[in-house]
């Protein structure tokens, strides 16, 4: 892959990875976007040094959500009630809302779960593709996918 392939892939899934991104962050679309640019930094990064992967787009993925597990871990939880009190209104996009409904079922699904669901019903792979994203079997993913429905459908 050349250096112009790199770029047209780039502008191939620079769409649906943002929308995965947006509904892992449970619509925080601030936090999708810097993952998103930390992604393609770190694939462009890699790509240079020669590491060229046979599918660029579930790899990109699987960078997504490394850095998104990565971001998680290095949260830390604030005891204080005050210090949301920063949080206005403008910080997200007003169509945001019109699916805060499910952004708020998906943050209530275990990550693994939402992480099937996302995969598979948003950006339509298949269940071993997720399984390689992921780094686990067929079977737990179709596993993770029909507790996610069940969840879901007992939350919406």
């Amino acid at each position: 892959m050349t250096r112009q392939k790199f770029i047209e892939q780039v502008k191939i899934t620079q769409t649906g990875f943002r929308r995965f991104l947006t509904a892992l962050c449970c619509g925080d679309v601030q936090l999708a976007d810097d993952l998103a640019q930390e992604a393609y930094i770190k694939a462009y990064l890699a790509f240079s040094k020669g590491d060229r992967p046979d599918n660029f787009k579930a790899w990109l993925y699987r960078i997504g959500y490394n850095l998104f597990l990565n971001h998680r871990r290095s949260e830390r939880v604030s005891d204080d009630p005050a210090s949301l009190l920063g949080i206005t209104a403008e910080q997200r996009a007003d169509d945001t809302f019109r699916y805060q409904e499910l952004y708020t079922a998906l943050d209530s699904l275990p990550l693994k779960e939402r992480m099937s669901v996302l995969l598979y019903y948003i950006e339509g792979y298949s269940t071993k593709e997720i399984a390689v994203i992921t780094e686990t079997t067929d079977e737990a993913v179709r596993q993770h996918l029909a507790r996610g429905r069940r969840h879901l459908r007992n939350l919406l």
